[in-house]
């Protein structure tokens, strides 16, 4: 990618988001940075720089805000090459103990907040004829296995669904889409400020709770590196033919390959019954 593109990056003031978006700016290209306070993303990135760095407050689930930060970024850059929905955050707890309240405002940030972003991005990029939408999900959207995690796979796994509708909608109009599956990689992505716990547990869940210790007592030890996760989207980017699928890390494959080999050993033990289900020819 020898040309300067320009890149829309939320959640951007940390995690994979930082990591790319610092990436973007040390190779040349055009960044505009979202987060939700302004103080986050010049303190994490640098000061706003009116030929490189546009650093941006953005409320995820205001479409108002949404469309100003979209807007700043065309009036400054003068176009929009490829969109990085990364923001988000874990949510921790069984479907049981959840709150209402909890579980619409994970849906709030990572599905509506991504919706948000895509309805307001397509129409600069169907007038460039061009561009390309990352969606980030995790390979937690793709095998959802993990006990105390079901709203946060849940979110993923309609991130990776609306990626792949939104692919076939925008494809004649020569836009790119990937849904990216990363493993886990050594960010603060499990730390407090991402990690959020039930607000009313429940003690029957004993198991869900040793689950969540191990995941908080696993930050800091992730074995993927995200300076490689993101050097792999910046490829990725620049590819004539990028895919819509893009797993990151060996453990992401590993994760898929399982999942992959049960549900078609499942599939086959119950075809018969299953497909015996037409009326007579």
């Amino acid at each position: 990618m020898t040309t300067p593109t320009v890149w829309f990056i939320t959640g951007a003031s940390k995690g994979l988001g930082l990591t790319l978006a610092k990436q973007l700016l040390a190779s040349g290209h055009h960044v505009a940075a979202t987060s939700r306070t302004i103080q986050a993303l010049t303190d994490a990135v640098g000061e706003a720089s009116s030929d490189r760095f546009l650093p941006l407050k953005m409320d995820l689930s205001d479409e108002e805000s949404v469309q100003q930060a979209i807007d700043a970024t065309v009036k400054q850059f003068g176009r929009l090459d490829v969109v990085v929905n990364n923001a988000g955050y874990l949510q921790f707890g069984t479907l049981e103990e959840l709150t209402d309240a909890e579980v619409r405002r994970t849906f709030d940030v990572n599905v509506f907040g991504t919706l948000n972003v895509i309805r307001h991005v397509m129409p600069q990029l169907r007038r460039q004829k061009a561009g390309h939408i990352f969606n980030i999900a995790s390979v937690a959207g793709y095998f959802g296995e993990f006990p105390g995690s079901g709203s946060y796979t849940g979110v993923k796994f309609a991130v990776a669904g609306l990626s792949e509708a939104l692919a076939a909608e925008v494809k004649p109009f020569g836009i790119h889409v990937t849904v990216v599956y990363p493993g886990t990689f050594r960010t603060n992505f499990l730390a407090d400020s991402s990690l959020m716990m039930p607000a009313q547990p429940i003690a029957d869940y004993t198991e869900v709770r040793a689950a969540e210790n191990q995941w908080s007592a696993y930050d800091g030890q992730q074995p993927g590196d995200p300076e490689k996760a993101m050097a792999v989207l910046v490829e990725v980017a620049a590819s004539a033919t990028p895919p819509l699928h893009l797993f990151l890390g060996p453990d992401a494959y590993e994760v898929a390959s399982k999942k992959e080999a049960e549900v078609q050993k499942q599939r086959e033990a119950w075809q018969a019954t299953a497909t015996a289900t037409n009326f007579p020819a």
